[in-house]
């Protein structure tokens, strides 16, 4: 058969119905180029995430294969066909087909050989079965190939853990992540993205096997937690499995146990840490749109709020615990911590300044909530959705304290209200957001120099104030520029005259 002949063979019976898994079928494209590969005598089956989501019903995934045809093969073959192919992965065997504008990756069948840096195996052996293949892989949800004819293949009872909403690990799970330590992160991620608990011998394993994050990037690290954290149940990574992400972040470990000694806290700083992160990311999600994530600033500043609390903990003289200045050395061990794991910059320094404001005492009134506004009000800062999401941090900072800190809760909330007021309104609170600028200044007679920048601020600290509105007019008449207006030649007279 020709390449056209083939090509139109596939078209054709992609074309037809097929079988679904679960009541999700598979795309289109993926049919078409799994019909490629059968078409010219190599076995193909779907893997990965799209068989486990079909299964819970979920959203449709991006459509992983793997075959019996070595990559090289499988590229001649889909060429040949017409389908565009991307050498994406060929040390692992894996290449990326791009069919009718979407992109199905296709892997040899493979073993893994010895992983003696615990991160990328020395060697692949690529497999004669897809049976070899599943055995390989990470967890039994992630372990399942599906066909449409030939239908689920579940050799280590993926669909039995999808219904006990188990994350197990394929065979010896201490195996598993001695193979690979960033397995451990993904065994956190998953049970927190899917709400799933973490089986008891793959708990254990993970325990144990926390030290060999080491051997992992740190980049690598930085983007598993940042997922873990994103899906809104970062506390209950911290609740069920300590060890792994003090393994991945140390500067946790000393928070552990910390005991606060202060009426204002019931837990020690590490669990007060966690229930704080629960409490954020659980009001984020019931308050977010469906398919919407926490916000990210929101959360690493609720992860790393108080990683600064046992540099600063001192005792008075009754025997109270006391954390004097941990905001800023919060900050500054996130700032170096989020560096470390390669997250982004705006990403750093918005959670950095949650971070830097979360314990500052904000009273309910308008001075004080403009002046709160102002350290929001940095360039490329979006200080409406900062606000709200300090507001959140010191909600939850609030809820995770004692019992009798929790009707803070309640004032915060009328405070956030009148934060919406106030910028709903247009009120300023920075040079920036005042009614007026340097050029209307300049234009009423007053010339360039730094007493037009002393004038805005005179006019901003009327407002905050209460003393004028923030309106054009209103503030150009506060500022009697006929008194500041300088005759020809004639420098503009100080504040003081």
């Amino acid at each position: 058969m020709g390449a056209a002949d083939t090509s139109r063979a596939a078209e054709a019976r992609a074309a037809e119905p097929s079988a679904s898994l679960n009541g999700h079928a598979p795309s289109a494209a993926a049919i078409k180029v799994l019909r490629i590969l059968e078409d010219a005598g190599y076995e193909a089956w779907i893997v990965g995430g799209w068989v486990r989501d079909a299964l819970m019903d979920l959203p449709d995934h991006d459509i992983d294969l793997t075959c019996s045809a070595p990559w090289q093969e499988a590229e001649r073959v889909l060429g040949a066909a017409g389908v565009k192919v991307v050498e994406s992965g060929t040390r692992f065997g894996g290449i990326t087909a791009i069919a009718d504008g979407e992109q199905i990756e296709v892997t040899t069948y493979r073993v893994d050989g010895f992983y003696s840096d615990g991160r990328h195996p020395d060697e692949v052996r690529f497999a004669s079965s897809v049976e070899e293949d599943l055995g390989r892989r990470d967890f039994t949800v992630n372990a399942m190939a599906w066909h449409p004819e030939r239908g689920l293949l579940d050799l280590y009872h993926g669909a039995d853990d999808i219904r006990a909403r188990l994350i197990r690990a394929v065979g010896d799970p201490r195996r598993r992540f001695e193979e690979d330590a960033l397995r451990m992160l993904r065994a956190v991620r998953f049970a927190c993205r899917l709400d799933f608990k973490i089986e008891k011998d793959t708990a254990g394993a993970l325990a144990a096997c926390a030290p060999l994050l080491s051997n992992v990037a740190f980049e690598r690290i930085g983007h598993e937690l940042d997922d873990i954290l994103a899906t809104g149940h970062g506390g209950d990574a911290m609740a069920h499995c300590p060890e792994v992400i003090c393994a991945a972040v140390p500067e946790l470990e000393p928070c552990r146990g910390f005991d606060q000694r202060t009426p204002y806290h019931a837990y020690d700083v590490y669990t007060h840490v966690m229930r704080v992160l629960t409490v954020a990311g659980e009001l984020a999600l019931a308050d977010a749109c469906p398919g919407e994530r926490p916000s990210r600033s929101l959360m690493w500043a609720a992860f790393l709020h108080d990683v600064g609390k046992p540099e600063t903990f001192t005792v008075d003289e009754n025997g109270r615990g006391h954390f004097y200045g941990h905001p800023a050395a919060s900050e500054r061990i996130a700032r170096k911590v989020m560096r470390r794991l390669g997250l982004p910059a705006r990403l750093v320094e918005e959670s950095c300044l949650l971070i830097r404001y979360h314990d500052t005492p904000v009273k309910p009134d308008r001075t004080a909530l403009l002046k709160m506004l102002a350290n929001f009000s940095a360039e490329g800062i979006d200080t409406r959705r900062l606000a709200d999401e300090l507001m959140d941090l010191k909600r939850a900072d609030a809820l995770g304290k004692a019992p009798g800190c929790f009707d803070f809760a309640n004032e915060i909330e009328e405070m956030r209200a009148q934060i919406h007021d106030l910028l709903d309104e247009g009120a300023a609170y920075s040079v920036k957001t005042l009614a007026i600028g340097g050029s209307d200044l300049i234009e009423r007679g007053i010339k360039p120099g730094p007493h037009v920048g002393q004038l805005l601020k005179r006019a901003l600290s009327a407002t905050l104030k209460g003393k004028v509105p923030n309106e054009r007019e209103a503030l150009l008449a506060y500022l009697r520029l006929e008194a500041w207006a300088p005759s020809e030649g004639a420098d503009a007279p100080s504040e003081s005259a």
